[in-house]
């Protein structure tokens, strides 16, 4: 079964010629990508934003916060 469909291929093989270009910019601000990486997750998202069959974005884990226990060590005297 394939993951991706041939639009959502599409997609990102105009991305990364766009990147190549210089014609590529990323989001509200405008900057250019230079980044591989970062042209193809823009292709994935415009496949996304078309209908084609991409899976959906990982979720990021957010961090545990330190355990003050450890920070509260009692000094035994």
């Amino acid at each position: 079964m394939a993951k991706y469909s041939k639009a959502a291929g599409k997609s990102v093989k105009s991305a990364v010629k766009r990147m190549k270009k210089g014609t590529l910019t990323s989001g509200k601000s405008d900057k250019k990508v230079t980044s591989k990486k970062q042209a193809i997750a823009i292709g994935l998202s415009e496949a996304r934003e078309k209908g084609a069959k991409v899976p959906a974005k990982k979720q990021q884990q957010k961090k545990a916060a330190p355990k003050k226990a450890a920070a509260k060590k009692k000094i035994s005297t």
